[in-house]
């Protein structure tokens, strides 16, 4: 987590291992072991699903959660059984020994299971398997530093043990068929592979858990024996663990800050440090550089770039040659057998001399290992390096498609045909086999290989390995290693049969058939894929899902990525940064993915360059605001290909639509179609948007006036698939405005439009909808949403966490993360509801499964678990109802570390000449919003609609508050907290006094002084307040508003009644009202009407009033007040 401390790095001198070794001093547990990215697998897999697959013909189901280290063990979702079995996957080098140390050294300091397991063993295959025979005594023995109790006492507990296999793969056993059925006594030696097939066979010791690790492709050999085991995969560093890592490798924090640029303004480089071994790779090769030409500087954009630059960075020239060549032979004949530690005679017989031997021990390349006199490569990775290289050589000294042939089959018998894409070995082969990795191995050598040669052996080795098919996510790797254009165009080329273009591409209609969907869960999977994709003209539309909401109907043969893993900033960079390369991409479709500044600023800068030709960009409820529309209008403005922009459901408002204007004004702006709410716009902007369209008659701008608001599963409207033309020709046909009625604030959205609910008791807070059919509906601005079976009426009644929860000990472990609802319905006649949170799941902090649905009932509490935790929202299926909201578990440590989304409010003082602001920071929770809105009424403080922060905050954090201009802020800082809605808020006090030109806000964290919001504050924001009569002595009733105190008046001398509905539409009256009203047959009846109305108004809305009745009749509203006299203040 970003607030702990950090592992620290020892470098590679002496022997010591190039990992990390993770500090256990000091701190928490979570600040300690949060540096890896773990994500828990959903179903449990067999042999038979085992390998996983790259394309699927549907929607793919969403694979599982992320989680901690500590909660590896605890019970799965599906059986709720603590698992025996912990098996800990992934890629190479991604981190899986690293993460099974951490448990070891966790549980030894007392911070991990210590409640679980009194003892626990920790094994390195690749040692465990230079022992012949061993017993169950010596095996124990073995797994311990130091002994800790007799062997008796040890095995008295079996289910308190846990044995800790690291790299099961790594040895050439095969434990699935060392299964015996029988009891061994602790004593009776026996095959080393043996004795473990039996123990994870459960035929000895069945109550005892283990945790294993392995790469992803190597465990069907072990699933045959293994029952409901929890599956996890490790997934790399996280962006800010990347960066961390760079802190603690480099001694000078100068040199790290320099290094770490270096590699952040190259995202390739920066995403594949997200695999650990890859991060020290890349530091180490930064240091040399640095050391030998005093400047940090790289620019490798593949691994076996990496690798190749790091060889010949720190191995000398006298090494080049013979003693290279016989460490390569070193390392293939390991992996050929699967060996990972050698002999000094092993190392003696492929001719390597003692001097060669001791350099590589200095230069880090070979390591000696600290309890046996054997050697190891730094990292197997590094020893697959140098088997391909071997390969390579091979290919080279005999006949080149002969020993092609005979490479194959040696790689296939390894690895498996299935699996050969997979090994890092093969990526390397290909990697080695570009026209770059030829040329540095040249230099290693002294050999070259000609272009047309190199290409026949790749098409070869393709040929042998998996012919007639679509490339898998494995060889696509291969092929990013390799980035020969020719061969790129000709394996891709084989997508098309998957994907069925229409006679009329633009026009056609998309279906399955010609959709890919295809899952990833880390940066470097996204980064491989949309390299690749450049080189398939035959995908033109690319869609970004994240969890399973639907997208929209794109109109070109499109592949859809989908992604259970947060995606940062840094995921955003390296999609982006290829997507500016992509020659055939027409349509992007990011929709539902909240994009941060940083990645607007990517996205808009690769729209900028020439070698961009995207046309469509679908950026629907990304959390846009008008901080992001200057880098959109930027790309307007930049002769950029884009011609359809959709921009729906985010809050631009006036200031960033305005922004938008200036680049549709430019002449090089080639947009055809721009889509908008119209939510927070004012009437002056519309205009401004119409005479912009009416000026450029290609231009088409919708404008939709209700929030676009639907389920989480439903579909977009079917409007955004018609073409320019067909939009055009229906809007001169027509001549309409291309609006639709704008809702209030208590309205749910469902299928047959706005249902208003109506408040029942203001001051409990109790609101009742009636929801007319079976449909789907959604409060916008509450977050609430029901899908329900058939007509139903519904109470919600808005309650305070701290009448309920006090009560409970929850407090201590729970944190409220949403608002509280008494919510009552008819049994069953509610299938879904969405309960919505202000818990950020974008950051990858917080795992899903720690959120709770807490119930309160007469007879106590209860919690249950929602079926789906999304971002905003908990979904429970066929709820029961009582008062009820959202929880999250966590541990009081870590409460300051949770990221949440927030909102700013700002009010201001209707009648004061003297502007005051009320600025509040507050978690994004409807009731508290309503609470603060209340109160701030009550001294007539009215509020003005900004955009919220855009990237989530953290509770308990403190942020400063400042200005462009010299105003009174008190206090400048704020700090982020939940009260419960009863409770005072805190708020910062901002005395402008006489506001005559704009101002702007900004908020800071305090601690590294990161700006996190910011907005403007015109003159125009604040409403003229229509005059009051003085104020009434103490005893006397409340005074009456001026529409309310002159209605006799009003309706008798209003003349234009039509034009003043006209400027109540939209504000006060909705479409319904409006008509209603112009339906009668005179001004006084149209007035009356209009007053029947306002019986439900509040101030503001009669301000509104005040203000529109002064711009349609000002002579009237002047001789009204000036009959009034004296008597107004």
């Amino acid at each position: 987590m970003e607030g702990g401390k950090i592992p620290k790095v020892h470098m590679k001198q002496e022997g010591e291992t190039l990992y990390p070794t993770w500090s256990m001093k000091g701190g928490n547990l979570v600040q300690k072991l949060a540096n890896l990215l773990i994500f828990q697998k959903l179903c449990p897999r067999t042999s038979h699903n085992l390998i996983r697959k790259s394309w699927h013909p549907f929607v793919p189901e969403e694979e599982g959660h992320m989680i901690k280290i500590e909660d590896l063990f605890d019970p799965n979702i599906g059986t709720h059984k603590k698992p025996q079995l912990v098996i800990i996957e992934g890629a190479a080098g991604i981190g899986k020994s690293t993460l099974a140390r951490q448990v070891r050294r966790a549980w030894k300091e007392g911070l991990l299971y210590r409640d679980r397991f009194q003892h626990v063993f920790f094994f390195t295959c690749r040692e465990l398997a230079q022992c012949k025979q061993l017993s169950l005594a010596e095996f124990i023995a073995k797994g311990q530093e130091v002994p800790t109790a007799p062997i008796r006492q040890i095995l008295s507990q079996p289910e308190k043990l846990l044995f800790i296999l690291d790299g099961i793969d790594e040895p050439a056993w095969d434990l699935e068929e060392q299964n015996p059925e029988l009891c061994l006594h602790w004593s009776q030696t026996q095959p080393v592979h043996t004795l473990l097939g039996s123990l994870l066979g459960k035929s000895i010791l069945p109550e005892a858990s283990f945790l294993l690790t392995a790469r992803t492709t190597a465990l069907q050999k072990v699933i045959p024996s293994l029952e409901e085991p929890c599956w996890v995969e490790v997934l790399g560093f996280s962006e800010f663990e990347r960066k961390n890592y760079f802190y603690k490798y480099f001694v000078k924090e100068k040199d790290a800050i320099i290094a770490f640029m270096v590699v952040d303004s190259n995202p390739v480089l920066l995403t594949l440090c997200e695999v650990p071994w890859v991060c020290w790779l890349v530091c180490s090769c930064l240091k040399k550089k640095k050391e030998q030409d005093g400047v940090f500087s790289l620019t490798s954009q593949t691994t076996t770039a990496l690798c190749l630059k790091y060889l010949s960075l720190t191995v000398p020239d006298e090494l080049m040659g013979t003693q290279l060549r016989a460490l390569c032979s070193l390392a293939a004949e390991g992996i050929w057998k699967r060996r990972t530690l050698f002999s000094e005679s092993d190392l003696c017989k492929q001719g390597l001399a003692e001097d060669a031997i001791a350099t590589f021990l200095e230069t880090g390349v070979l390591q000696k290992q600290p309890s046996s006199p054997s050697y190891s490569f730094a990292h197997l990775c590094l020893q697959e390096f140098f088997a391909a290289m071997s390969y390579i050589l091979e290919i080279k000294q005999r006949h080149g498609i002969m020993e092609i042939d005979r490479i194959m089959e040696t790689l296939v018998e390894r690895f498996g045909r299935q699996n050969l894409f997979e090994a890092p070995t093969v990526s390397f082969l290909f990697g080695l086999l570009s026209k770059e990795g030829l040329k540095e191995m040249k230099k290693f050598f002294s050999y070259r290989l000609r272009k047309l040669k190199l290409l026949k052996l790749l098409r070869h080795i393709l040929g042998k390995s998996q012919p007639h098919q679509p490339p898998c996510l494995g060889l696509l790797r291969c092929l990013y290693e390799n980035q020969e254009i020719e061969l790129l165009t000709h394996v891709m080329h084989d997508l098309q049969g998957t994907i069925v273009s229409g006679p009329n591409d633009i026009a056609c209609t998309v279906s399955q058939t010609n959709v890919k969907h295809l899952v990833m869960q880390t940066d470097m999977d996204l980064m491989v894929v949309t390299f690749c994709i450049q080189f398939c003209c035959h995908v033109r539309s690319l869609q970004l899902n994240m969890g399973r909401q639907q997208g929209y109907a794109l109109t070109a043969p499109r592949m859809v990525l989908y992604r259970w893993t947060p995606i940062s900033d840094a995921s955003w960079k390296i999609l982006f940064y290829n997507l500016k390369f992509n020659r055939n991409l027409e349509e992007l479709d990011l929709s539902g993915n909240p994009l941060s500044y940083s990645a607007i600023q990517s996205l808009c800068k690769a729209l900028r360059f020439p070698g961009c030709h995207l046309k469509t960009l679908w950026l629907v409820e990304c959390g846009l605001t008008f901080g992001y529309c200057s880098y959109l209008a930027s790309v307007l403005s930049a002769h950029s290909c884009l011609t359809e922009l959709y921009l729906q459901k985010n809050d631009l408002s006036d200031s960033g639509v305005r922004m938008l204007c200036e680049g549709l004004r430019n002449p090089a702006c080639n947009l055809s179609i721009l889509r908008l709410d119209q939510a927070s716009l004012s009437d002056q902007v519309i205009a401004e948007l119409r005479s912009l369209e009416a000026k450029n008659p290609k231009l088409f701008i919708s404008i939709i006036r209700k929030p676009h608001v639907m389920g989480p599963t439903m579909n977009m409207d079917k409007e955004v698939g018609d073409s320019p033309a067909i939009l055009k020709q229906q809007r001169q046909q027509s001549g309409a405005e291309h609006m639709e009625p704008l809702g209030t604030e208590d309205e749910f959205w469902g299928p047959t439009g706005p249902v208003t609910a109506e408040m029942v008791d203001k001051e409990r807070k109790l609101y009742r909808v009636q929801l007319p059919m079976a449909g789907s509906y959604h409060c916008p601005s509450t977050g609430l949403h029901f899908v329900v079976t058939k007509a139903v009426t519904i109470e919600i009644e808005f309650c305070a966490w701290s009448q309920f929860l006090d009560k409970t000990p929850l407090h201590q472990s729970h944190m409220v993360a949403g608002p509280l609802f008494d919510i009552k319905a008819e049994q069953g006649a509610v299938t879904e509801v969405y309960l919505p949170h202000f818990v950020s799941l974008q950051e990858g902090v917080v795992d899903s499964s720690m959120f709770r649905i807490a119930h309160f009932q007469e007879y106590g509490m209860v919690l249950e678990t929602p079926a789906r935790v999304k971002q905003h929202y908990a979904v429970l299926e066929n709820p029961s109802f009582s008062p009820m909201g959202v929880l999250l578990r966590m541990i009081p440590a870590v409460r300051h570390f949770i990221p949440i989304t927030s909102i700013t409010l700002i009010y201001y003082h209707l009648y004061l000449e003297d502007v005051t602001f009320h600025l509040y920071l507050v978690p994004n929770d409807c009731s508290i919003r309503k609470a603060i809105d209340e109160e701030e009424m009550k001294f007539q403080f009215v509020r003005i609609n900004k955009p919220p922060p855009v990237d989530a905050l953290y509770l308990g954090s403190r942020y400063i508050v400042s200005s462009s201009k010299l105003v009174e802020i008190i206090p400048e800082e704020l700090e982020l907290c939940y009260r419960s809605p009863g409770e005072s808020q805190l708020f910062s006090e901002i005395d402008v006094g006489h506001m005559d030109s704009v101002i702007k806000l900004q908020i800071k964290d305090k601690r590294n002084m990161n700006l996190k919001w910011e907005t403007l504050l015109k003159p125009r924001d604040l409403r003229p307040a229509p005059l009051r009569i003085a104020p009434a002595p103490e005893d006397a009733p409340p005074s009456l508003h001026f529409m309310d105190q002159h209605r006799e008046q009003l309706v008798a001398r209003v003349t234009s009644v039509d034009s003043l509905l006209d400027k109540l539409h939209g504000l006060v009256l909705s479409e319904d009202s409006y008509e209603v009203v112009r339906a009668e047959t005179t001004n006084q009846n149209k007035m009356r009407k209009l007053f029947s109305f306002s019986r439900s108004w509040s101030w503001v809305c009669k301000d509104q009033f005040y203000q529109a009745l002064k711009e349609t009749h000002p002579h009237l509203v002047k001789d009204i007040l000036e009959k009034l006299g004296g008597g107004l203040c």
